[in-house]
């Protein structure tokens, strides 16, 4: 007897009233169920089946906002702060494994779940904090991208900003093509990113012992005010808002039986896939550091904290002509990376909140503008010395809309009249909540530092 097809209508844990209206439409409807699951086969082939969504998400932890912390940590600190690069890691892999699990047990993501569930002026308040935070995601790729390009290229930054608005026609085409081919070329930037920091770490050679060191915690992170400042700014940027949108929506693209069996397969496959892509996020993290630790701290150079200012060091410090030239590979592949990710999170936020959906183009040009104008603007006034305050500027937002993300998702995922049997077991409640809790707070304390000029 042949296997039955999943059909691509899903079948939704929705008993009684547990929603305050019923959901209307597909999540990425363009792309819904769209890449086959084979029934019956080997866990190795369902494995590949599922792997890709993770990487798409895993890109928000290794984007250019993140360096010039990392830089900064292991410049001043050299190893010290790996601790809390793994701690936010493993924050990240719980946060997302419930995102994943809110979008296959419920067919919803985060944003149509906030809309079926709120009144409308809470889900249209929500949106904008939303729109918002993606649009400061979106600045600071664009920003390290045309650094890159710069140092590359010696592209002017405010041209390099205006080129990087063509990654919008990549984008089109490859969705165009299937959604396996955007996930094949994340994949591949990644693996671009990954290469380039595991040669320059061949030729820093970091102290193996003081690298496994850094990673156990010690009582200096929370008493030194210096280390707690930058500990606070990794943690504080750990769970990128868009990317909680973004991992409830692409999940769906899988054609998983929608059963409770097959979903409880699909949560299952995805978490996996979820994991080992954080994990290659918190390889590329922690590799940042480690560089800069055996780079700069070791030589000294103690104050580098600003992109340019590490591609400018880095060959002459480390003896090889082509240090800086793999690092701005790697920065520009970042930023081209992240970009790819949070058009499409424009494009569910916007879906999911409003029910209201733009042509693809139309979504993905204004996404980029709301980004490509405040940075042509801040280039154009104050030039390169800018760029620092802007991505500055961009963190101070996405702080702002954190809770307002993570709070819901907590809620909707312990709640067994939404969730039914794939409700958050106590013991996940308990890990969750008070990383949450520990998240929001640090990240409402670098506002207020920002905001008195700390």
């Amino acid at each position: 007897m042949k296997p039955v097809k999943p059909s691509v209508q899903p079948v939704l844990w929705d008993p009684g009233r547990a929603w305050r209206r019923s959901r209307t439409g597909l999540s990425l409807a363009e792309a819904h169920a769209s890449v086959p699951v084979p029934e019956g086969a080997s866990v190795w082939r369902k494995l590949l089946a599922y792997a890709g969504p993770g990487f798409l998400v895993a890109v928000g932890y290794m984007d250019p906002g993140n360096w010039a912390t990392d830089l900064a940590a292991g410049a001043r600190y050299g190893y010290t702060l790996l601790a809390v690069i793994l701690v936010s890691n493993l924050m990240a892999v719980l946060f997302q494994h419930l995102a994943l699990k809110l979008g296959i047990a419920t067919g919803r993501d985060l944003a149509q779940a906030c809309r079926d569930e709120y009144p409308r002026p809470v889900v249209w308040g929500l949106w904008v904090l939303c729109e918002l935070a993606i649009a400061a995601t979106d600045l600071a790729e664009v920003v390290g991208s045309a650094i890159a390009l710069n140092l590359l290229f010696g592209i002017p930054l405010l041209w390099g900003c205006l080129i990087t608005a063509l990654d919008v026609f990549l984008i089109l085409f490859l969705q165009h093509r299937g959604f396996r081919y955007v996930e094949a070329v994340v994949v591949a930037l990644i693996v671009t990113v990954g290469g380039a920091f595991a040669v320059e770490l061949f030729f820093a050679r970091p102290d193996a012992g003081a690298v496994l060191g850094g990673f156990a915690p010690t009582a200096g992170i929370v008493t030194e005010p210096g280390k707690l400042f930058l500990a606070l700014g990794i943690l504080g940027a750990t769970v990128m808002p868009h990317n909680l949108y973004l991992h409830s929506a692409i999940v769906q693209t899988r054609g998983y039986a929608q059963t409770e069996r097959g979903r409880r397969e699909a949560i299952r496959y995805s978490t996996i896939d979820s994991t080992f892509a954080l994990t290659c996020a918190l390889f590329i993290n922690a590799s940042i550091l480690i560089l800069s630790a055996a780079a700069f701290n070791a030589s000294g150079l103690r104050e580098v904290a600003a992109l340019q200012d590490a591609y400018r060091l880095l060959s002459p410090t480390l003896g090889v002509a082509f240090a800086s030239t793999l690092f701005a590979v790697a920065l520009l592949a970042s930023g081209q990376n992240a970009t790819l990710t949070g058009t499409l999170a424009g494009q569910i936020v916007m879906e999911g909140f409003l029910d209201f959906r733009m042509r693809p183009w139309l979504r993905r040009i204004t996404t980029r503008l709301l980004a490509i104008v405040p940075a042509v603007v801040v280039i154009a006034v104050s030039g390169e010395a800018g760029t620092t305050e802007l991505l500055v500027w961009s963190q101070v937002v996405l702080s702002l809309q954190l809770s307002f993300a993570v709070v819901p998702l907590l809620l909707f995922t312990g709640d067994r009249a939404k969730m039914g049997p794939f409700v958050n077991p106590r013991w996940v409640q308990a890990l969750a909540w008070p990383a949450a809790a520990l998240i929001i707070g640090l990240n409402a304390k670098l506002l207020l530092d920002f905001l008195a000029g700390g």
